[in-house]
């Protein structure tokens, strides 16, 4: 850290922050006051101690109450910011003090989380009965960004997510197969290309989803567009929509063969190379891990081969 940055830290005070946040919230100097129990004149002196630590008006003074000037916006928005990480860090400090002795925070695909992470984490925890893990399902694109941006200590995502500047390690791999209702045209078939499927009406997932992002450019190689009934947030929404006749879908094999009990439906393999699809864990860098994430990523890698392996 430079001396500049070292010296405005020491300029910050966070009872000035939460003050600051208080009178932005409630656009009243005296309201902030009586909910933080505190005299007005001390609010407003912690305020221009405020300004004058940053060197510029942060608030539009006048008899109604108060205005965010634009640098009182951004400070506003990195305020929070600093007092949502405190109160993360007190309740994690608090779960150590509890008995707890690891805390990992995990972003996973729903392709990962479907097919895959329910017994690995749970055999984890068999292992290690006082680690806490929080594991949040997003897209892949959200769960590479969350990993960039410090909200996750690790993700699980698909390859064709792209990782920056992460560092990543394979996890598994995965299939995606074409889900027809029974009696489908395609049913019944050893294999077919995506183009072929393009004919039909689609039920499709997320439009920024890693599967639907694939498909949409399979579609444009073939220089077709997909037929979309409707787009769908979670795989067994998808299985209900296809039986009930709304079109039909792509989603991994693992995780039809997991929840094809969802209405009358057949899966049909998908001959296109992409179909085929590795998950990756992903950090900023493994080896500064705080502990039980580094235990978490060699368990991971050290799963069972039986649940990577791929239909003949």
């Amino acid at each position: 850290m430079k001396s500049s940055e070292r010296n405005f830290a020491r300029r910050m005070d966070l009872t000035s922050l939460q003050l600051f946040v208080a009178v932005c919230e409630l656009g009243s100097i005296g309201r902030a006051a009586e909910r933080e129990f505190i005299a007005a004149s001390a609010v407003s002196k912690r305020l221009s101690e405020l300004e004058a630590a940053v060197g510029t008006q942060l608030l539009y003074r006048h008899t109604r109450g108060v205005d965010l000037t634009p640098a009182g916006e951004s400070l506003l928005h990195h305020a929070r910011s600093v007092l949502f990480s405190l109160e993360k860090m007190q309740g994690e400090l608090s779960e150590y003090a509890d008995g707890v002795r690891g805390h990992v925070r995990v972003h996973a695909s729903i392709s990962a989380i479907v097919q895959f992470l329910p017994e690995d984490l749970g055999a984890f925890i068999r292992a290690h009965d006082q680690v806490k893990i929080d594991l949040e399902e997003h897209l892949s694109g959200e769960v590479i960004r969350a990993v960039q941006e410090g909200a996750a200590d690790l993700g699980i995502c698909n390859a064709a997510a792209g990782f920056g500047e992460l560092q990543a390690l394979p996890y598994r791999r995965d299939r995606l197969v074409l889900i027809v209702p029974r009696g489908h045209r395609l049913a019944g078939s050893r294999g077919v290309s995506y183009a072929e499927t393009l004919d039909f009406d689609q039920v499709g997932l997320h439009s920024t989803s890693s599967i639907y992002v694939a498909l949409r450019q399979a579609a444009d190689a073939a220089g077709r567009t997909i037929k979309l009934r409707i787009h769908v947030t979670s795989l067994d929404a998808m299985c209900r929509m296809i039986h009930n006749g709304l079109g039909v879908g792509v989603m991994p094999e693992r995780a039809f063969e997991l929840i094809h009990g969802v209405g009358e439906l057949e899966s049909v393999r998908l001959l296109d190379p992409w179909a085929e699809r590795e998950l990756h864990m992903v950090a900023r860098d493994f080896s500064s891990l705080p502990v039980t994430a580094r235990l978490l990523v060699e368990h991971l890698q050290l799963q069972p081969s039986q649940q990577q392996r791929l239909a003949a």
